[in-house]
């Protein structure tokens, strides 16, 4: 029977690392096959080139009959594959609710309203997700999570079905639902295949067939009992490292399970009665125990009980709503600093630096933690060499597998030797020769220097180790004690059997869920365009909702554009009014006062007291206070009636030269107008042989606000959409569910024009809110076509969200996004379109770099259609251009933004 995926000679890198070397495999049809193997073996970058998620490097990778190499053969297979990414929930929405991403993924298949309706009752109903339709996926249970994870890959029948590390971080009852729904769904569908890694080895011992992996190469292919026997192990995980090269299996040791001290010695840790209340909701409900010091002390709990919660609370990250906690008896306060570094704390997720080096991490927290200066290279040293880390010292964390990473965080924590270590599942995702490690060290300083450890896990096997343990579940303790004392209070036969007693007698997983039979598909599949557009529209309705739901994006696309158009358009004027100025008078005669009152006659100059002496000037303008300095000399009266020509100083504030220049000219206009006056009146004055008189064609106000408004227009249409379209596109990256993307259907023309959509409908809004507010509170004459204007916008914002996409079709991150959209787009749009100078009047560089961006196109037709009475005509040619500038962006987004990961 042919396999339903087969490699041969496969080898991928990243850069110098080796995720596969040379691997040969075929994986059988209709069965359950799962990957085991160490962190960074290359099982992900496997099942992704199965998938059609990543791009085939070398050799050749077939999926259900075909080369997955093949552009066409991945288009028709990809709605026959599903694909499930590692994490928790790492392909939902975390906004939309759970039926919304049902609706979308079905969607994304081409699946009616009522096939959709069909497919999602069933699937809910069958998960037991059916009371809990309207919750968003963030706020669900990291088992429920997965649940609709799974949902969400099952929803349009896939033949082949890959899950990376499902249940990582899940705990043991929802791991036992999520593979019973496996069970019942392959039941009804015995074709199925399923492809799944995972961390648990009492997991991979359940499937049909296992490959197992080390080194980027495959060492074992066979049923799990196969393996057992070939190795003569008790156990899947014993045989597992049975198999490992044996410079590998040199270096595993069994965890020393050391029993502790008969000294219980002093209370290292004391929570009475924590609560801890989010408005209503109660996440940890009198919560209390006390534990010695030395002791390894396991919190185990189902997902969302409230741990995380109560490790918080207990290293004064979070205070308590009600209760205290204690540290050797001490009462941890609010922002206690003090009792904090007695604390070694590891979150559960990476939260060090990946920019900095190993080595530097260390030393950074060696700092932050008060560590002595004469004692930090040595304390680094120290701990590089006791959790095996010195080998990689000057590696980034990134490129280090996870159990190299998990000991890097537990260093850090130990790094100022705190006796008490809070761990927040540390070991969650790490495979057995790392977990074993990375307790062998715990062991070592529990036992040797005494060090309490709380830790949360999700393994039994590891929280069999520990001296006593907690069961919690919704946010209250339910059991307490030693791991055998309470296998046998529960009457269970081993630790996980109890752990899921104890959530049953507390009413989660009682009811069995119905049999999962999925509804037959539609019988008319839909057309190739109709199809196209169902999957653009799923985009365009899922980034509505996301947006609609997001109250700091919405503010910044709705009121961003108003407030710049508010501040710029009163900010920046060009209109200069009412120049303080001040008189030196020392002729005090009345034509002085005449010349004074020119200045003060017109709303361009403010009087200011005058000066006392010249002395006055250089403090006074020095502070700001005055423009313009007006010395009359004395005799200025006497020489003009005289026929004589009188000196008279005019001193100007140069530090702002377009202010100085502006003010020279208005008072060189006072002079003028005054000395054509006193010629008249004294009959000296000539007549002129030529008459002018000087109009304004356009803008005859002569009002700033009249060519800024528009032009402003132009700016915040072309800054505001372009950095909300370039968020779209690398949010996905950055959450992963850009996956949904590679693995399904949608194509790249649908993916980007479906995200740009509900960004382009808010830029128009925006339009229309900017033109209001030009017209009515600044005034604004518009004198041209407004639908022309509209319709010019229309393709201007097209244009400018393209541009922002095809930034964010190649950044990885949205801090990258938004600044190289802002930083590309203010440059040219400021500088080079005419917002302050004519694209016209620019050099010849200069102009041909502004008309390479869409705002030299918009800012005339804009400025046009408000002051010049532009119609359809102008609009046309401006949007044609426009709209070459929309289609060049779209096309650069497709080629920048691969279907494929390299």
């Amino acid at each position: 029977m042919q396999p339903v995926a087969r490699l041969s000679g496969v080898s991928h890198r990243y850069g110098a690392v080796t995720a596969l070397d040379a691997v040969t495999l075929d994986i059988p049809v209709g069965v359950m096959a799962g990957l085991i193997g160490p962190d960074g073996v290359g099982k992900s970058t496997l099942m992704a080139l199965v998938a059609g998620v990543r791009r085939v490097q070398t050799g050749l990778v077939e999926s259900l009959g075909g080369s997955m190499e093949s552009r066409a053969h991945r288009a028709a297979v990809a709605p026959r594959i599903a694909y499930m990414p590692q994490g928790l929930g790492r392909n939902l929405y975390p906004t939309l609710s759970v039926t919304e991403n049902l609706q979308f993924f079905g969607r994304l298949f081409g699946q009616g309203a009522a096939e959709r309706a069909e497919r999602i009752a069933m699937l809910l109903d069958a998960t037991g997700l059916a009371p809990f339709p309207d919750r968003p996926a963030g706020k669900l249970s990291g088992g429920m999570k997965q649940k609709l994870g799974l949902c969400a890959a099952l929803i349009h029948d896939p033949d082949l079905l890959i899950l990376d590390e499902p249940t990582t971080g899940v705990d043991p009852l929802s791991r036992r639902q999520f593979w019973e729904l496996i069970a019942r769904v392959r039941a009804t569908r015995p074709g199925m295949s399923v492809l799944t890694a995972t961390a648990y080895m009492e997991e991979a011992d359940r499937f049909d067939w296992i490959a197992a992996m080390d080194g980027g190469r495959v060492i074992a292919t066979g049923a799990p009992a196969d393996l057992r026997a070939r190795t003569g192990a008790q156990s899947l995980e014993e045989a597992f490292v049975a198999l490992l090269p044996e410079e590998i299996r040199a270096r595993h040791t069994p965890v020393p399970v050391l029993p502790r001290p008969a000294n219980q010695g002093r209370i290292a840790i004391e929570a009475e009665g924590l609560v801890k209340r989010f408005g209503a909701f109660t996440a940890v409900d009198h919560v209390g125990f006390s534990i010695p010091e030395g002791e390894i002390f396991g919190f185990l709990g189902s997902n969302g009980c409230g741990k995380t919660t109560t490790m918080k609370m207990l290293t004064g990250l979070l205070d308590p709503t009600e209760g205290t906690t204690k540290l050797f008896g001490r009462e941890l306060g609010r922002s206690d600093m003090a009792a904090r570094l007695g604390i070694g704390y590891m979150s559960q997720a990476f939260s060090l630096y990946g920019e900095l080096t190993v080595r530097q991490n260390l030393i950074l927290h060696a700092r932050l933690y008060g560590v002595a200066p004469e004692r930090r290279a040595a304390r680094v040293a120290e701990v590089m060499a006791e959790f095996d880390l010195a080998a990689v010292a000057e590696a980034m964390p990134e490129s280090l597998p996870l159990g190299q990473r998990q000991r890097l965080q537990l260093a850090v924590a130990m790094i100022h030797e705190p006796p008490i270590l809070i761990l927040d599942e540390p070991t969650s995702g790490v495979d057995p020769v790392a977990r074993d490690g990375f307790w062998t060290v715990l062991m070592r300083l529990s036992r040797d220097k005494g060090v309490t450890i709380f830790i949360s896990t999700h393994f039994m096997n590891e929280a069999a180790r520990c001296d006593r343990i907690s069961l919690m579940h919704a946010g209250r303790v339910l059991e307490l004690g030693t791991p055998a004392e309470i296998v046998a209070r529960r009457g269970a036969d081993t630790l996980e059997a109890a752990f899921i007693s104890v959530l049953e007698a507390e009413g989660d997983g009682d009811d069995a869920p119905p049999e999962a039979r999925m509804p037959a598909p539609a019988a008319a599949p839909k057309g190739r365009g109709l199809a196209a557009l169902t999957r653009l529209y799923a985009y365009s309705w899922r980034e509505t909702l996301e947006l609609a739901r997001d109250p700091i994006r919405l503010f910044f696309a709705l009121l961003g554009p108003v407030i710049l158009m508010l501040a710029m358009g009163f900010g920046i004027s060009f209109d200069v009014d009412r120049l303080s100025f001040a008189v030196l008078d020392q002729d005090q005669s009345a034509e002085s006062r005449r010349l004074t009152e020119g200045f003060t006659s017109i709303p361009q100059f403010a009087e200011a007291p005058p000066f006392a002496s010249p002395a006055e000037l250089p403090g006074r303008m020095g502070l700001g206070g005055l423009t313009l300095a007006l010395d009359i000399p004395e005799g200025f009266g006497r020489d003009l009636h005289r026929g004589a020509v009188p000196e008279i100083g005019l001193t100007f504030d140069g530090a702002m030269p377009f202010r100085a220049q502006t003010a020279q000219g208005y008072a060189l206009g006072v002079l003028q107008d005054f000395s054509d006056k006193i010629a008249a009146e004294e009959g000296i004055g000539q007549t002129a042989k030529v008459g002018f008189e000087t109009r304004y064609l356009f803008n005859q106000a002569f009002e700033s606000a009249n060519a800024m408004v528009p032009s402003v227009l132009m700016l915040i249409l072309m800054l505001v959409p372009a950095v909300m379209a370039a968020v779209s596109v690398v949010r996905e990256k950055e959450t992963g569910t850009i996956a949904n993307f590679q693995s399904t259907p949608v194509s790249r023309i649908e993916f980007l024009v479906g995200k740009q959509l509900p960004y382009l409908a808010l830029a128009w809004l925006s339009f229309w809110v900017l033109v209001t507010l030009g017209v009515t509170v600044f005034g604004v004459p518009l004198s041209g076509s407004l639908p022309a204007l509209a319709f010019a916008a229309l393709v201007y914002v097209t244009a400018t969200t393209g541009f922002g996409q095809l930034i964010s079709a190649f950044t990885r991150t949205q801090v990258a996004a938004v600044f190289a959209t802002a930083v590309v787009a203010i440059i040219p749009t400021v500088n080079f379109s005419g917002l302050v100078v004519p694209v016209s009047s620019l050099g010849e560089g200069g102009r041909i770099f502004g008309l390479a961006f869409p705002g030299a196109w918009f800012q005339p037709v804009s400025v046009g259609a408000f002051l010049k009475g532009f119609g359809w005509p102008e609009a046309m040619t401006a949007a044609s251009v426009l709209g070459l500038f929309a289609a060049v962006y779209l096309g650069l987004a497709i080629l920048s933004l691969p279907k494929q990961e390299r």
